[in-house]
């Protein structure tokens, strides 16, 4: 069997990954993208979901970074509305922080560093100690906007694009190892599920493996890394809604960290994140007892409503490879991303990702793509202006059509369905006149139609990807109903994959 040629090979299935397959798809390169695990499975899934230009970078003097993710904010409001809303942010003022004149400066920078269209401006604002959520001696405070996303739903999202402007993409398929050969790369992949290992063949190479950029040279490139990182853990916890507004918190403690309060999936309240250096295997990493008590301590001493560990309905913990830098704080170290460029002989390039933020993941995916401009005949960027998959569409005018169309669906179905997947909903929803139709159930809302578009459409294979990733429903599914979808699930093998050439 011939082995598959490709102008470009992805290896991260991350948001950084997934950016730059569908923007050297875009356009017009031949990608292949090969993730070790699942798609977002790691730092990708474990933000603080948000879409923001970083308030406290501005203290740190990161003007360029928070210029381009304020920009960014704009551009991805466009791209993906159904997976990104907008979201108002109140930041209480308490008397270890900066004087208040200090952080309108701020704010104003944070409004005029780049253009601000469909965001209303930052204000000054006054608490009622009678109806504030927040403790009564907090009186005053400040409003800006940015905006909340879901990020495991945007790294789908953008390969669902490249895939169809042609890319192939891959799960469940480490890089067993990639060697330059003949003024090529030979890249060897290995399929988890069946063990079998076969070859592609590239021009380029990305090394896109967040934070495994550095193992990567290590073990499957067998080169020396131009640059270390510092795995940065973060950590968060869901209690129940401890306040009503639909804005969130932003809380800067003593030690000069942030945590945040964001409104979660309409009854919840996500609460983080917390950075520690970390040392160890980021896809074992959780949280410790100290982060939930840090945590709690920071709400607590805001709030009126103090929150207890037993509380805690859900925590989960992620590392944020960063760019090593000199910074003695793990707070301090830069958000920004570089991006280093090795070929041999003007042949075979390998762009290598070394940090990088949610936000920025389309300005980072162009500029790796220009990088490789050099090698290829291949146009400029086009991702500022496309529209990700089921993204034509006001999801909330999405979610009450689907309300009137599919009255067997309540409204808290048609809300998360819409905002999920956007137009692409009517893919598996169409045709459907009644709950039956929609077959078995896994819980209150999760029907067999839905998993069934999620395996064969966007590369769904475990319950866990589907229940942690491709949904947040495992927040509320009972073991039962997580064992019955388990049961469920046909084999591991994805129809459609493209086959490649085995070894051996």
């Amino acid at each position: 069997m011939a082995i598959h040629e490709y102008d470009l090979v992805v290896i991260g299935g991350g948001i950084n990954g997934s950016g730059i397959a569908a923007d050297a798809a875009e356009r017009g390169l031949k990608v292949a993208l090969f993730e070790a695990k699942d798609f977002a499975s790691a730092t990708s899934s474990a933000s603080s979901k948000l879409i923001h230009g970083g308030l406290r970078y501005l203290e740190q003097y990161e003007f360029r970074l928070v210029r381009e993710a304020l920009g960014e904010r704009e551009v991805l409001l466009q791209k993906a509305p159904h997976l990104i809303t907008p979201m108002r942010f109140r930041l209480p003022h308490r008397p270890h922080l900066r004087p208040a004149w200090m952080i309108r400066i701020g704010l104003f920078l944070y409004d005029h560093l780049a253009k601000r269209v469909t965001l209303p401006a930052s204000c000054g604002i006054r608490f009622d100690p009678h109806t504030s959520a927040l403790q009564s001696q907090i009186r005053k405070g400040f409003e800006y906007s940015d905006g909340w996303v879901d990020d495991s739903r945007l790294v789908v999202a953008n390969l669902m694009h490249a895939r169809e402007l042609g890319a192939d993409v891959y799960n469940y398929r480490p890089c067993v190892s990639a060697t330059r050969d003949n003024g090529q790369w030979l890249v060897t992949v290995q399929d988890e599920r069946s063990g079998e290992t076969s070859q592609v063949r590239a021009k380029a190479l990305v090394n896109a493996g967040g934070p495994w950029v550095k193992s990567i040279f290590d073990e499957q490139l067998k080169l020396k890394s131009p640059r270390g990182i510092r795995m940065i853990q973060g950590s968060h916890i869901l209690v129940p809604q401890i306040h009503k507004e639909k804005c969130a918190y932003i809380l800067q403690n003593e030690d000069g960290r942030i945590v945040f309060v964001i409104p979660y999936l309409n009854k919840y309240s996500l609460i983080g994140t917390t950075d520690l250096e970390y040392k160890g295997d980021p896809r074992q990493v959780h949280i410790s007892e100290s982060e939930i008590d840090y945590l709690c301590n920071v709400v607590n001493n805001h709030f009126k409503h103090n929150i207890r560990r037993e509380e805690i309905i859900w925590s989960y913990s992620g590392v944020r490879p960063l760019c090593e830098d000199e910074s003695d704080s793990p707070q301090a170290i830069t958000r920004d991303y570089t991006l280093e460029l090795q070929d041999e002989q003007g042949q075979t390039p390998l762009v290598s990702i070394f940090g990088g933020k949610l936000t920025t993941f389309r300005k980072l995916a162009e500029a790796a793509v220009n990088k490789l401009q050099p090698y290829f005949n291949c146009g400029d960027c086009q991702s500022e202006k496309s529209i990700l998959p089921g993204g034509n569409c006001d999801p909330e005018q999405l979610a009450t059509q689907l309300l009137n169309d599919y009255p067997f669906l309540n409204k808290t179905i048609c809300r998360r369905i819409a905002h999920a997947y956007g137009t692409n909903v009517f893919n598996w929803l169409e045709g459907a006149h009644s709950k039956e139709e929609l077959g078995q159930w896994f819980g209150e809302q999760l029907s067999q139609r839905e998993v069934d578009y999620l395996v064969s459409v966007e590369w769904a294979l475990s319950a866990d990807d589907i229940l942690w990733r491709r949904t947040k429903l495992g927040i509320i599914t009972d073991e039962s109903d997580a064992k019955a979808l388990a049961d469920y699930l046909p084999s591991m093998q994805s129809a459609d994959e493209a086959p490649m050439a085995q070894v051996g």
